[in-house]
């Protein structure tokens, strides 16, 4: 089974411990919306990989299987850890090229546009990486690394990526020269002058020291989080395409075909030939979306619905037949799209929403089973119930509040 189905009470559970913590030390760390809108974005990540990785991972089998140079046993200690030494090493260049080549930063801007910094954070994901990201590791299929090695040392890759997006944790001594620690990873997630293009390793910061592109953590400068050009949105569909967008804007503003390949393989914005401005953090503005707090508090109760269906959804991907499949998925990335538009304060998402949930509410309780699980009696009357309370109570709140028009 898909380990990832494993680490997400893990996830919801160190969430609440590091809320628990935030509070005890007064500490603003999380945002409701914002970091609802980070699991959205695990979400939909999530689910495009169900699908993306029959391509990616196909590539990388028909790489090794024609043209690697040797083979190397998968039973071995050694192959295991030297295999996640490479990856970490081609990782570093991935992620850095994700900075430096606007194309791929459309895709990687995703995961910085949080102006908050915890674990949510960590998995507020892209769903488009894939598209090129597969590209760098083809090296390691060509020094015979079998896949299924190749899977496991991604997973350990990305999954000790995690308790490193939080503020609770401060330095770490030698830790913080060898490895990617906390301290090291904040600096990467900052907008101030210095953090730019910084610290862009997995679990190894040596990298960035071997290549030039480490720095230290300041304790006289407050890291403001998020990205120079800032998405303002809640909406997770957008949160992916905007910058893709607005390469497509600047494509048709650059003139000749020169500045119009520059403006999608050069660095983000120097096609321009202007340099990226200072950062005056005295002019820095936390994006506040307008979300009432019954808006927050639903959009809480709905993820708590949603999470086990989403990892239903990853234990059962290889065994649903192909239409279930995409219905099941098509489900959920509508259900973060409609609680995004909800928690944005907009009058016609509730109404979205509110639709939504009775529907799915109904459908668990009245029909057979649910994607091949048929839920207790009891459990489809208590879906049922809050499904159709979460609703009326969510009318009488839209009357009583404040919300956008649209």
């Amino acid at each position: 089974m898909n380990p990832i189905v494993f680490a997400i009470p893990v996830f919801v559970a160190s969430i609440l411990l590091e809320v628990w913590i935030a509070h005890r030390r007064g500490a603003k760390a999380y945002d409701t919306a914002d970091a609802l809108t980070s699991l959205h974005l695990g979400v939909l990540s999530q689910i495009t990989g169900l699908f993306a990785k029959l391509a990616t991972l196909g590539i990388y089998v028909a790489v090794f299987e024609q043209w690697r140079f040797t083979t190397l046993p998968a039973n071995s200690v050694w192959v295991w850890a030297g295999a996640l030494l490479a990856y970490d090493f081609f990782y570093y260049w991935a992620h850095r090229m994700g900075h430096e080549v606007a194309v791929l930063w459309a895709a990687h801007v995703v995961h910085h546009s949080s102006e908050f910094y915890n674990l949510s954070t960590a998995l507020r994901q892209t769903s488009s990486g894939w598209l090129f990201g597969w590209f760098f590791y083809l090296p390691m299929a060509l020094a015979g690394v079998p896949p299924m090695v190749m899977v496991g040392v991604a997973l350990i890759d990305l999954l000790y990526q995690y308790w490193v997006h939080t503020e609770m944790v401060g330095r770490l001594g030698w830790m913080d020269r060898v490895f990617v620690t906390p301290s090291n990873h904040r600096v990467h997630h900052g907008q101030n002058d210095y953090c730019i293009d910084r610290n862009y390793g997995g679990i190894l910061i040596l990298w960035d020291r071997l290549f030039g592109t480490f720095a230290d953590e300041r304790d006289d400068e407050k890291i403001i989080y998020g990205v120079r050009s800032p998405l303002r949105s809640l909406n997770p569909l957008w949160a992916n395409l905007h910058y893709y967008a607005d390469l497509w804007q600047s494509t048709a503003q650059a003139k000749g075909w020169r500045k119009k390949v520059q403006v999608w393989l050069a660095p983000p914005g120097a096609w321009t030939g202007e340099p990226l401005g200072h950062f005056d953090d005295a002019q820095f503005q936390h994006y506040r979306p307008h979300t009432p707090a019954p808006a927050a508090a639903y959009g809480i109760l709905q993820f708590a619905l949603l999470a086990p269906c989403v990892m239903q959804l990853i234990a059962l991907a290889p065994s649903l037949p192909l239409p279930s499949l995409v219905l099941y998925a098509a489900l959920i990335a509508a259900s973060t799209l409609s609680l995004g538009a909800l928690l944005e304060g907009r009058r016609l998402g509730a109404r979205i929403e509110q639709a939504r949930g009775v529907v799915l509410g109904l459908a668990f309780a009245l029909l057979p089973d649910w994607f091949g699980y048929e839920a207790p009696l009891l459990l489809r009357a208590t879906v049922l119930a809050l499904s159709l309370g979460a609703a009326v109570w969510l009318e009488k709140n839209i009357k009583t509040h404040q919300w956008e028009t649209t």
